[in-house]
């Protein structure tokens, strides 16, 4: 026993273990056929190569994938940049037809300019056939009401264009339309008449 002991029976040492004796007997034949070992050695070495081949597949099979995902990544960057630039395009329309909207609006106001001084040459050559007439017919005044430019004759009827509705129904004007008053035993025919107002 150890030192401090004070039974004086002996047991094992502290910390150690007994383990019961194991006899090996090298008289025991182990009797394996011949082609049992070789086809399990057959076996180890194909499923190393099968191993093998499998961790081959795998790193081939990664690759390929992996191959075919940046593919797609690629072609994803391209479709981006693509659209990226037609956007840009589109952009560059809108910019190019909105200034179209700008100069419209000022192309409007010519138009209605212009409308204006076509107006006005109307007037203006109705005038000078009046003119003219009253200068080779001295009995037309070129100052009488009845060649206002601004009346006009619907259904034999002189009336006032400002003062006519849109559907054609005027206010009668009290001024009588008819030439032959004004223009008295030289009157002319509506040819002649119409060939100088156009002089």
């Amino acid at each position: 026993m150890g030192a401090g002991s004070t039974s004086g029976v002996k047991g094992p040492e502290a910390g150690l273990i007994e383990l019961p004796e194991t006899t090996v007997r090298k008289d025991i034949e182990i009797n394996m056929p011949e082609t049992l070992i070789n086809s399990i050695d057959k076996t180890l070495l194909l499923s190393r190569r099968v191993g093998s081949l499998y961790e081959r597949e795998l790193r081939e099979g990664s690759r390929t994938k992996v191959e075919e995902l940046q593919e797609k990544v690629d072609k994803n960057n391209e479709e981006k940049e693509a659209w990226k630039k037609e956007k840009e395009e589109w952009e560059a329309e809108r910019k190019r037809l909105a200034t179209w909207g700008e100069k419209d609006d000022g192309l409007e106001v010519e138009l209605e300019d212009l409308k204006s001084c076509i107006i006005q040459e109307h007037i203006n050559g109705f005038q000078k056939g009046v003119r003219k007439a009253s200068f080779f017919y001295e009995n037309v005044d070129g100052n009488d009401a009845r060649f206002d430019v601004n009346k006009d004759v619907v259904n034999d009827v002189l009336i006032d264009e400002a003062e006519s509705s849109p559907d054609g129904v005027g206010v009668k004007d009290a001024v009588d339309a008819d030439v032959g008053d004004i223009l008295g035993p030289f009157s002319p025919d509506k040819g002649q008449m119409l060939s100088l107002i156009h002089i």
